[in-house]
């Protein structure tokens, strides 16, 4: 390719897993970002979720092992995890604790800031890379904007003096708060159509240590709390989806949030919250461990989709990746994995197209659309089921009352169908790491079959792994993985069933 520059707005995954892309298209790679990046894991200004948990799904491991290979291993040796959430975790499900057993899914677990430190080192490897720091982007250079010919030649910065820098490619990875659309539209481009839903999601947060000596009957390194589908009377905190997520350093994150509640900000109601989570186990093990930090609270969570592929004549020059271009409900934990994916969108396009004209960004934005798709259906799935929810994609008040009244039951037949058939499990992994889209399960007669077959089992009482284990007492650690020789972790509860 005959281009020269490339520059990165913004310094966050997105940003530096482009700029991983682009290094090897690019004579230079400059990245600005605003803050001073820290050479440790440590919060920053930029990032205020970083507080709360975040990991990689699958199909992100994959994207971002493709541009930085090694990364896994590094982000291990760093202190991530490498887990297996169905052995590892303990889940608190409609009926109660779930058994534990092995399963085709693992991830890695660690804090956002441990995930941007490593990724920082990885970048900083490659030498036609340059991240200037403490940089404010102004606007984009821009020439005929708004018609066949119109283009982004480069873009406007300080660093406390007003610069500028021209470029053959801009990407915009400055997240949900970019400006860069605003601009767009100020230089002559047609408004991007933008697909919206907020489902009023909060979620609140606190780090803590760990306890030095571990319990013995703290088999699990992660805790989740699904909300109750109770119809009847019951305390607003049985609405809760919450973590007791494990991070590196002995660390935990303990996370509570929800659709349309008032989460709690101070550290006494973040804790009488906790005790009244719909299991006592979560307040219990919080107490045990050692509070390293304040409260931290989001409600920036609304889903939003800028369609810039439906535009006739899309910025030629400019790319947006991130939640620049799709931010998702990051209950869904579909952030990162997202970027990282549409990286290696524009590496498959740059690898065909010798010049960034129009019709290289068609082919852009026509298979990040694919990619975004799959995420996307995902959060409009859950979101859409609440009456509350505002945006363009809010559905009828049928819709919504199907999507409430199913959607958790629905999860849960097929959580508890993986548990026992290895079909219903691989695609289930692949839906929930992004590699599979809710369409091909749901229109998969063999699925569906298989998952029916599994209801009708249970209706019977003929499944092979027992579940709704008593959410009072601690996660039962016995590992059901063969149901005919279950290994028990501990001592099993007197009213445990436990298949002879």
């Amino acid at each position: 390719m005959g281009s020269k520059r490339a520059v990165v707005l913004g310094g966050s995954v997105a940003g530096l897993c482009t700029a991983g892309v682009l290094a090897r298209h690019f004579d230079e790679v400059i990245v600005l970002e605003r803050d001073e990046l820290p050479a440790d894991a440590e919060h920053r200004r930029g990032v205020p979720q970083s507080k709360h948990p975040h990991f990689v799904l699958n199909s992100g491991r994959r994207a971002i092992g493709t541009i930085f290979p090694g990364f896994e291993d590094a982000l291990i040796a760093a202190g991530g995890m490498l887990l297996m959430p169905s052995k590892d975790a303990a889940y608190c499900e409609k009926d109660g604790w779930a058994a534990r057993k092995s399963s085709q899914m693992t991830m890695v677990y660690s804090s956002r800031v441990l995930i941007e430190r490593v990724l920082r080192d990885r970048v900083r490897e490659i030498p036609n890379i340059e991240i200037r720091e403490g940089v404010s982007v102004t606007g984009l250079l821009t020439t005929g904007g708004g018609t066949a010919a119109g283009r982004i030649t480069g873009v406007t910065f300080s660093d406390g003096d007003a610069q500028s820098l021209d470029a053959d490619l801009v990407v915009d990875a400055l997240g949900r708060g970019t400006k860069v659309h605003d601009w767009l539209v100020a230089a002559g481009w047609a408004q991007a159509p933008e697909q919206t839903l907020d489902a009023k999601v909060t979620y609140t947060s606190r780090w803590y240590d760990l306890p030095a000596d571990r319990p013995a009957d703290w088999w699990w390194q992660h805790i989740v709390v699904t909300p109750t589908q109770d119809t009847g009377v019951h305390p607003e905190e049985h609405e809760y989806l919450s973590n007791f997520f494990p991070i590196e350093g002995n660390r935990v994150i303990v996370c509570m949030g929800s659709w349309g509640l008032t989460m709690p900000r101070t550290v006494e109601d973040f804790e009488a919250a906790a005790d009244r989570v719909r299991t006592p186990v979560f307040g219990q093990v919080s107490r045990e461990c050692e509070p390293q930090s304040g409260v931290h609270l989001t409600k920036s969570t609304g889903n939003k989709w800028r369609r810039y592929d439906l535009l006739d004549a899309p910025p030629v020059g400019l790319i947006a990746i991130g939640d620049s271009i799709c931010a998702f409900n990051p209950f869904y934990a579909q952030g990162m994995s997202s970027a990282a994916r549409s990286a290696l969108v524009l590496a498959e396009v740059l690898a065909s197209r010798s010049t960034i004209d129009s019709a290289f960004h068609r082919e852009f934005l026509d298979k990040q659309k694919v990619s975004l798709d799959v995420p996307w259906m995902l959060a409009m799935a859950r979101d859409q089921a609440y009456d509350f929810a505002t945006g363009t994609e809010t559905v009828a008040q049928w819709r919504r009352k199907l999507a409430a009244r199913f959607s958790w039951p629905v999860f849960n037949a097929i959580t508890s169908a993986a548990a026992e058939d290895a079909y219903v499990d691989e695609k289930f992994t692949g839906v929930f790491n992004l590699d599979t889209s809710l369409k091909e399960i749901s229109t998969d007669p063999q699925f569906i079959l298989r998952v029916l077959r599994y209801k009708v089992r249970a209706a019977l009482g003929r499944t092979r792994i027992p579940g709704g284990f008593d959410v009072t007492k601690l996660p039962p650690g016995t590992d059901y993985t063969d149901p005919d020789n279950p290994v028990a972790h501990r001592p099993v509860y007197v009213d445990e069933q436990v298949p002879a």
